[in-house]
């Protein structure tokens, strides 16, 4: 092997939650389009609302959750399911949220844009840049009760032109909270090229202006990812304040499934499946002398893993209309 036995560990896990968040992410594909056909309706099928997929996205996640703790504090955008899954989020409460069932996350009332799992600290939302600012309370809690964790921020390229990511990261320098801006740049904010909307190249340069480490991964690159996010949450658990981090990573499917993408240039997905991360990351491993057997023991349990979740999801029952005000803010007469 070239690297140590604690890394080799970690290479394997990484490679282990990107497959099984793109098995999570295929199993996903029918089960939303049923009742959908012939005619796209959002509404029908056992999973209405839209649906956001992470394909291709799987590097962001895995880099920096690989040196997470459950007491770690972790927000992430309308597309969490790469994230979810490597916060270590409960697969089988995460499937039966998504198809709206009772033994879901949130009983079945937060779907796929709104996961939470307060046992591993975790939550997402459909609003754009919306968690910023409860990651940088969250840092500021744990720094406020003497503890070295650290709160992780997951955001699209699109959001760092929300007047939130400023104000978080604001905040976050002058209170030097324990924190780590993740962006997962696709190139879209939606249909809108990076280029059409941006006025810097890197968003990582955005960093400078609050006084914090900016760094700009290349390459949608699982080990390089895991490099700087080791940097820049050992500074943070170090109590030396906030970082920005920015990843160049690539989304396979639409915006959301239903999206007709006339806005891709031709050619431009044939060419992003091509270098696909998960098989490309196989094939490192592979020469870095890992076992062919053991990558196919780890992709079939993450697999059985997934089935299991969906099946778990399908069997369970849907919240009877009794359940309707419960678990709600219900203003009451005095």
């Amino acid at each position: 092997m070239n690297d140590t036995g604690s890394n080799n560990h970690h290479r394997l896990w990484m490679y282990e939650q990107m497959v099984k968040s793109r098995h999570f992410e295929d199993l996903i594909k029918p089960a939303y389009l049923e009742g959908k056909k012939p005619l796209f309706n959002m509404a029908k099928g056992p999973i209405p609302g839209e649906m956001h997929l992470s394909d291709g996205q799987e590097p962001c996640a895995v880099g920096v959750c690989a040196h997470l703790r459950p007491t770690d504090t972790v927000t992430a955008t309308h597309r969490p399911h790469h994230v979810a899954i490597s916060k270590g989020v409960d697969l089988d409460a995460m499937a039966a949220e998504i198809f709206g069932r009772e033994t879901g996350l949130s009983g079945g009332r937060g779907g796929h844009m709104h996961l939470f799992d307060k046992d591993v600290n975790f939550c997402c939302s459909g609003i754009i840049g919306q968690g910023l600012g409860p990651a940088v309370g969250a840092a500021m809690a744990a720094k406020l009760r003497g503890r070295d964790d650290v709160a992780i921020a997951f955001l699209g390229d699109g959001a760092a032109n929300q007047g939130a990511f400023h104000e978080a990261l604001n905040l976050a320098a002058v209170w030097k909270a324990p924190v780590v801006f993740v962006i997962e740049d696709n190139r879209y904010g939606i249909s809108v090229p990076k280029a059409d909307c941006t006025a810097v190249a890197r968003n990582a340069d955005r960093a400078a202006a609050y006084g914090m480490p900016g760094i700009h991964v290349p390459g949608n690159d699982p080990d390089l990812v895991h490099q700087a996010a080791g940097q820049a949450i050992a500074r943070a658990r170090a109590g030396e304040g906030p970082s920005l981090i920015e990843i160049e990573t690539t989304r396979l499917e639409g915006h959301f499934m239903g999206d007709a993408e006339g806005y891709r240039p031709p050619g431009e997905v044939a060419l992003l499946r091509e270098q696909d991360p998960i098989p490309a990351y196989r094939r490192r491993l592979l020469a870095d002398g890992f076992e062919a057997g053991e990558l196919d023991a780890l992709e079939t349990a993450a697999r059985l893993a997934v089935e299991r979740a969906f099946a778990h999801a399908r069997a369970a029952s849907l919240p009877g209309p009794e359940q309707a005000f419960l678990q709600v803010f219900v203003e009451r007469a005095v």
